[in-house]
């Protein structure tokens, strides 16, 4: 049945009607916002790749984790930049350092908010990969007792939920099982699942202090090309236990995350990562687009490709725009 009979701008005539058969809601709910924490005292430092974003001493992480539950974003995701490094990353799981001491302050203050800690060692060593070196190649195995232990300090902390996001095969497993057996089977598990080599990370690895000293990371990371991998990923990672599945980076992969969501029946994360976020800015400080028209069009689209949650550094400016609407 075609024009005259059916007119599909009847049923586009006012926003009220819009709004009442909008196939894709996008809700406050469904942030998580990333926050950096650094060693020392009184620190709030602008990162320029990120602008907008910041480094935090633990002292002020309050602020910006204040203004999110204010706001009513229902998560944090920390990142930790230690004050110290070596060759296994053993700053990741010291008790003292800056992302265990955040957890216990933001817990403390606001025992309702969920905390997710990312856990990788490539803040944590001293050449920059997420795991143990021999011979220049990242030791898979040897790597995962240390993760589990990265892990196992978050939990102890106060983490509600951890995120194991250096892709080494066994991980969701090797920390499953260390948290059980220290007595925190109620943490969850958010695996980077189908996480891809990309060229959309270089502003965060500036921010965290990440970038590998040499090499890259293409033996872990998976090629961009792949598509029918990542379910292979997400398929071990859910197999080991992981109790939420995510795709990274998001805009660039909304094909495999309609994958996923059609495949798995497992909530369902994108990472709206650091490149994404900086060319939005750079192109809004040129006056060349509408920066929260962009924003909310690419947070809709997420949630049409079947996505639950996103992590994004727009969180801020999202939740403002949909108090606003």
């Amino acid at each position: 049945m075609g024009f005259p009979i059916y007119r599909p701008r009847r049923t586009r005539a006012g926003e009220n009607l819009r709004a009442m058969i909008r196939e894709t809601s996008l809700s406050v709910k469904d942030l998580i916002y990333p926050l950096f924490v650094v060693p020392g005292s009184n620190i709030k430092n602008e990162i320029s790749s990120l602008p907008g974003n910041y480094h935090w001493s633990v002292d002020r992480v309050l602020e910006p984790v204040g203004e999110a539950v204010k706001l009513g974003i229902p998560a944090v995701l920390l990142f930790g930049l230690p004050s110290y490094k070596d060759a296994v990353g053993s700053s990741g799981w010291d008790d003292n350092e800056p992302v265990q001491q955040a957890c216990r302050l933001i817990k403390q203050q606001y025992p309702e908010l969920v905390l997710i800690t990312d856990v990788c060692l490539c803040e944590y060593t001293d050449h920059g990969h997420c795991g143990v070196l021999e011979n220049c190649t990242v030791n898979n195995d040897a790597t995962l007792p240390f993760m589990a232990k990265v892990a196992l300090s978050h939990a102890r902390a106060g983490a509600d939920i951890v995120a194991p996001s250096n892709m080494m095969d066994g991980y969701v497993q090797a920390i499953r099982k260390c948290l059980d057996e220290n007595d925190y089977p109620h943490v969850a598990i958010m695996a980077y699942s189908a996480k891809y080599a990309s060229a959309f990370y270089g502003p965060f690895r500036a921010a965290a202090d990440s970038a590998p000293a040499a090499g890259d990371r293409k033996g872990y990371q998976m090629d961009p090309a792949n598509s029918d991998e990542a379910l292979r990923e997400t398929a071990l990672d859910i197999e080991e236990g992981a109790d939420i599945i995510m795709v990274k980076p998001a805009l660039a992969f909304l094909d495999v995350v309609r994958r996923h969501r059609e495949t798995f029946n497992r909530p369902l994360c994108v990472y709206n990562v650091s490149g994404e976020y900086a060319m939005v800015k750079a192109a809004a400080e040129k006056g060349w687009i509408d920066e929260k028209r962009i924003v909310m069009e690419i947070m809709t689209a997420f949630k049409r490709a079947g996505a639950k949650m996103i992590i994004t550094y727009h969180s801020l400016d999202v939740a403002r725009w949909l108090r606003e609407q």
